[in-house]
């Protein structure tokens, strides 16, 4: 019977560029996808009129945005 485990030696070599391109996409899309939550979050704010949640809200997008 053939062992299958992996041969550390024959195991594919991790690219560091592909890591970070790879890290850079995926916090892109978090990012992305945490501005919509908020902007989803500020039209809320402005049908419910509150003043304190929408202040809130727009210096979050913006502390975002700065990234």
């Amino acid at each position: 019977m053939k062992d299958n485990a992996v041969n550390p030696s024959q195991s594919p070599k991790v690219n560091v560029t592909d890591s970070l391109i790879a890290e850079m996409v995926l916090d892109q899309a978090l990012n992305a996808f945490r501005e919509q939550q908020i902007q989803k979050e500020i039209d809320q704010s402005l049908e419910n009129q509150n003043k304190e949640e929408f202040l809130r809200l727009t210096e979050e997008l913006k502390n975002l945005s700065a990234v």
